[in-house]
């Protein structure tokens, strides 16, 4: 296995330390409250989870920005930025459904340096550095050599405006519904990406999202072997509302082909 670095190591002791808040929050009646949307969910230990990152960065990094769900962007310049989601899957957590996940990331110079995705129900930590592979734990991570989509497993998951949005990702879903073994909906897109990483499941993609909620699993899933793209092609997918693909390299094309067949 590949030493972590310790900027490596730095992320994952976060996550960890995150994790452990979050388990002390689930099941025990959080309160919820809502942002813009009646879907769109936060809950008092979003926030709890995301100040115990942010503390550890300001005292270890005081130079290092952030860009974070609940905190937004911090400073300006070419210093290196952490994306940030404290709870991925808030919705889940917010019902006591044990799938949601920390995921932090490191980007500097337009690229994502490492990722770290931790799933503290299992309790399973993913993370990989760039050009040094994918792990979980200490078990090294290859995504699936499924090559037909008649075979494969998908995962997916729909934008927070998909009651009044006519772009809601529920065509893509009836179309690979019709076309592989099935379609998962988990509610956590860091987790998603690990799981594509870890050959769990074969394919992923989904419509609107942010860039933290697809950095670190990004970078696991490439680091993995799958090919992650925008919707387009594009090998950029982070951007102000990423909507991408992330899949084997033999299944990337074919998924491709069935969502941009709509146009």
């Amino acid at each position: 296995m590949t030493t972590p670095s310790k900027e490596m190591q730095f992320a994952i002791h976060m996550a960890e330390a995150a994790g452990e808040i979050l388990m002390k929050g689930m099941g025990s009646g959080v309160r919820v409250e809502h942002k813009q949307r009646e879907t769109d969910l936060v809950t008092e230990y979003d926030r709890r989870s995301e100040a115990c990152i942010l503390e550890r960065i300001r005292r270890e990094h005081p130079d290092h920005r952030f860009l974070a769900e609940e905190s937004g962007l911090s400073g300006e310049g070419d210093e290196p930025l952490w994306l940030i989601d404290p709870l991925d899957g808030t919705t889940n957590f917010a019902h006591s459904l044990p799938i949601f996940s920390v995921s932090i990331a490191l980007r500097k110079g337009g690229q994502t340096l490492l990722g770290v995705v931790y799933d503290p129900t299992r309790p399973e930590c993913f993370w990989a550095e760039r050009g040094k592979g994918a792990f979980c734990g200490t078990e090294r991570l290859h995504v699936s050599k499924t090559a037909e989509l008649g075979k494969s497993l998908l995962v997916t998951g729909f934008p927070y405006d998909a009651w009044t949005s006519p772009r809601n990702n529920l065509d893509h879903f009836a179309d690979f519904a019709k076309i592989s073994h099935g379609v998962r909906r988990l509610g956590s897109a860091a987790l998603d990406l690990a799981y594509v990483a870890a050959g769990r499941l074969d394919g992923y993609w989904e419509l609107k999202l942010s860039p933290w909620d697809v950095a670190a699993g990004g970078l696991i899933a490439e680091e993995a072997g799958a090919r992650v793209t925008a919707m387009d092609g594009v090998s950029d997918y982070l951007n102000d509302e990423p909507s991408l693909i992330a899949a084997n390299p033999a299944l990337h094309e074919k998924m491709a082909e069935v969502i941009l067949g709509r146009g």
